[in-house]
């Protein structure tokens, strides 16, 4: 392992690239972790064997949970926006919203037949085909944006959609039925209730033309929007397929109460499903939310839902960046995220900080491409890249706006054009045969590792002094090696092998919060056994080649 992080720093302090401060300092942090030489006071370690002491192994739903997430959003599917979708906006009506939509298709044919077309458009939209192009590419997750009216005529009482509430009837049954369609092809789907009844924002994605952020001045908006958050739990608590819940989408920045609302939600769907991964908006402060993300993830509280931040990129709306050229943004992504630096990694020490990118496009300005001496194709590649490249090294996931339009391809808003002119690249992903040849070399090398790994660890700590518990780490190894080899074949396992494998353990923090609290693991050597396990993981994955 030494010798691998040595070579590693020979060829950064040799070469030029972007990121190679950040680079040289995740090397030299990663060789004091891993230790020096020597092995005076070695504990004897024993033969890897799959997680042990009650632990169970990761199941499908851990997979679908936790892995990395490749995919995109269906945006417009529930919660319309007219830029997107049209053909659901009656010719010549007002509005650019899910309720300037309904209310305008109400007034011209009635609810009986609005509800039909709105039916239509939830279940047809979304075709096979679809799934199976996305399945093809290796989709492994979609985000669904969904609004509380999506929930039934129950949820939409005195709010903006209460004269509407009939067309929404058989939303939620839409959904699920989604949801079982994007299973049945390996893909899995976070439930992103992003239209909250007042609007956790001004925008029309919130639902409605107000122009207005009312659900942070209006307490029954925030009640009704937590018993929402509860049915959804509730609901999917069993669901095949479901891997998250997102309880708000781009809160305004610094909005009064949004913690404490945060607070209040994720205790109450905690009690309907403490294991649900529940996502919440950073409302543009990466760095303060990951703060409070920490304290919610920490190994001391009691068991609850795992915290996951989302974060939005885009580079086509602020005035600084339309001063930028294409070159410039494209070496600009590179630095992004980079909150996580000294908060992630150290679950005992810091808790567990897991971000994913929620949105994020190939888009630029106009002014942006006069920059750089206009648009083409290989700058675009070139910032799809950079996005691809920065998201899967710092986040456990990435979801681009959007999939579907009715102009597909969909241009840089288009995830099917963007991957199919190779701007947007997906993690590493292996045909059936591949996997078992590379499960079966891990296997051929893993004592090997575990010794190597046992020895650096055990050596450097003795030389410091002091007592350690150096068993703790041998068990972490294990159960995070044969994690880490579960995550890699489960897909190749399902519907007789034809999706192939290949998926990492993308939400690695609150993945080693989860397996440390079912570990039982206590007390002041705790931190031995979270190394262990992370050296584990990234034990297999250097020897599967991923």
């Amino acid at each position: 392992m030494r010798r691998f992080f040595d070579k590693a720093k020979s060829f950064v302090d040799d070469n030029d690239f972007p990121g190679k401060d950040q680079a040289s300092k995740f090397i030299s942090q990663q060789q004091q972790q891993h230790g020096g030489g020597g092995g005076g006071g070695q504990q004897p370690i024993q033969p890897g064997q799959p997680p042990a002491g009650g632990m169970q192994p990761p199941s499908q739903a851990d997979v679908t949970r936790y892995r990395y997430h490749h995919g995109a959003n269906f945006g417009s599917l529930f919660i319309l926006e007219r830029w997107l979708c049209g053909h659901m906006f009656p010719e010549g009506s007002e509005g650019s919203s899910e309720r300037a939509a309904v209310k305008a298709w109400v007034k011209k044919e009635g609810i009986d037949s609005t509800r039909e077309r709105f039916e239509k458009h939830w279940n047809e939209w979304i075709r096979d085909s679809d799934l199976q192009w996305l399945r093809d590419n290796k989709c492994t997750t979609i985000r669904l944006p969904i609004g509380y009216f999506t929930l039934g005529p129950a949820y939409c009482k005195d709010t903006a959609f209460e004269k509407y509430s009939a067309v929404y009837e058989n939303a939620w049954e839409a959904v699920k039925k989604l949801i079982h369609r994007c299973h049945s092809h390996g893909i899995g789907v976070v439930i992103d209730l992003h239209g909250l009844p007042g609007g956790a924002n001004a925008q029309d994605h919130s639902g409605t033309n107000s122009g207005k952020a009312e659900f942070w001045s209006t307490r029954s908006y925030r009640e009704l929007g937590t018993r929402c958050l509860c049915f959804i739990a509730h609901q999917s608590r069993n669901m095949e397929g479901v891997a998250g819940l997102q309880i708000i989408n781009e809160a305004e920045w610094d909005a009064k109460g949004m913690y404490d609302w945060y607070d209040s939600a994720i205790a109450e769907i905690s009690k309907v499903d403490p294991t649900m991964p529940v996502y919440v908006s950073d409302a543009w402060d990466l760095n303060r939310c990951l703060d409070w993300s920490q304290k919610k993830n920490s190994p001391r509280n009691a068991p609850g839902c795992p915290v996951v931040v989302d974060t939005h990129y885009y580079w086509c709306f602020s005035d600084a960046d339309k001063q930028k050229t294409p070159q410039q943004i494209s070496q600009e992504v590179w630095h992004k995220m980079g909150p996580l630096d000294g908060k992630a990694g150290s679950v005992v020490d810091k808790g567990a900080a897991q971000v994913i990118v929620g949105e994020y496009s190939c888009v630029l300005s106009d002014p942006t491409w006069e920059n750089g001496g206009g648009k083409n194709d290989e700058l675009v590649r070139q910032f799809g890249n950079a996005e691809s490249g920065r998201f899967q090294q710092k986040a456990g996931g990435t979801f681009f706006w959007t999939y579907r339009m009715d102009w597909m391809d969909g241009g840089e808003w288009g995830f099917k054009q963007m991957t199919d002119c190779h701007a947007i690249v997906p993690p590493q992903a292996l045909t059936v045969h591949d996997v078992n040849e590379r499960i079966q070399h891990a296997q051929q090398g893993m004592e090997q590792a575990k010794h190597t790994a046992f020895s650096n660890h055990a050596g450097y700590w003795d030389s410091q002094g002091g007592h350690y518990e150096h068993q703790r780490f041998a068990d972490g190894w294990d159960i995070g090696f044969h994690d880490a080899m579960t995550f890699f074949g489960m897909r190749s396992q399902q519907s007789g092998g034809h999706l192939g494998g290949g998926d990492k353990i993308g939400m690695l923090d609150i993945w080693v919060l989860k397996r440390m609290r079912e570990s039982g693991q206590g007390g002041g050597f705790v931190w031995e056994w979270e190394q262990g396990f992370r050296q584990g993981v990234s034990g297999f994955c250097h020897l599967a080649g991923i």
